[in-house]
């Protein structure tokens, strides 16, 4: 009878292998129709256009190409992004953080207002925010005759592009956190506390440890998105030549100039820049995925 249940046993498991393998297995031809069909989308919609932006940014020679970049407008522009970015993905990388942390180890009132609210920016138009902050804060708006009678600018002017920029970028940090916070669940934490570790020692030693990846992702998805946002930034920022520009919008400006070569050499810097993100975001999902390996092992 054990012999029988056995060989029963071994062809229970050998067909449900065939029926895993022949769920799985396509034909020849189709497989190769949808590695090619992947390609050809890949190689039109990202490969020519990317090989096009550097085309035609060097096709008139390093001088003219070099020119472009160092351009007092150009290099304002350069500036005031890295400054949107240096504002905005900080203030995103502490919200996320604390969103993430009080949505997933506590319980309240309005957790699911919150997740919510957290998700606007990716349901919202950017031109949308923009122009809520127009109203807010322009010389028509809510806090527009405050803010003149006080001498402060915040459209067509710095601060604007960066409340613009922290908005449609601060989903990021808390999306990437919230279902790996979720997925490890409270148990170290409150292992932690009953040892007699403190709030912040447990999150410097347990929680963040357990997160680092996840946040570097979001921080990095965080940063990209913030130097290459168009929508919100154009509307806030008026498009002051040399003061309000960001690099996107400088880019629009030198085209609609006719200005292709100069237009195409700052935006050729943009494509590098999200070379060098991408670059980096492999790195970190393949050290994630080391470590999560490591961890099973």
């Amino acid at each position: 009878m054990a012999g029988a249940a056995a060989v029963l046993h071994g062809s229970a498991d050998h067909a449900a292998r065939f029926e895993s393998k022949a769920a799985t297995r396509e034909p020849t031809l189709v497989k190769w129709a949808i590695i090619g069909v992947s390609l050809t989308f890949f190689a039109v919609f990202l490969l020519l256009p990317l090989i096009a932006v550097f085309f035609e940014a060097l096709r008139k020679g390093w001088d003219t190409y070099w020119g472009a970049l160092i351009d007092p407008d150009a290099l304002s522009a350069i500036k005031l992004t890295l400054i949107a970015a240096l504002i905005s993905v900080p203030l995103n990388l502490v919200f996320g953080v604390a969103a993430a942390w009080s949505i997933t180890k506590f319980d309240f009132r309005g957790k699911h207002f919150l997740i919510t609210l957290i998700d606007l920016p990716f349901s919202v138009s950017p031109v949308v925010s923009g122009l809520i902050y127009v109203l807010v804060f322009g010389a028509q708006g809510w806090f527009g005759p405050w803010l003149s009678d006080h001498d402060v600018k915040v459209i067509f002017a710095v601060p604007g592009i960066v409340l613009a920029t922290v908005f449609v970028t601060f989903p990021f940090v808390a999306r990437e956190l919230i279902p790996l916070m979720e997925a490890q669940g409270k148990e170290e934490e409150e292992a932690a506390v009953v040892l007699g570790a403190r709030g912040w020692q447990t999150f410097w030693h347990v929680t963040l440890p357990n997160v680092k990846w996840g946040l570097l992702y979001g921080v990095i998805l965080c940063n990209a998105r913030a130097m290459g946002e168009f929508g919100a930034v154009s509307v806030v920022s008026g498009h002051i030549r040399g003061q309000t520009n960001t690099m996107p919008l400088h880019v629009e400006i030198l085209y609609n100039e006719y200005q292709f070569a100069a237009a195409f050499a700052v935006a050729s810097l943009l494509a590098l820049l999200a070379l060098v993100t991408l670059v980096i975001k492999v790195w970190v999902e393949r050290q994630a995925g080391k470590a999560a390996s490591s961890e099973d092992e």
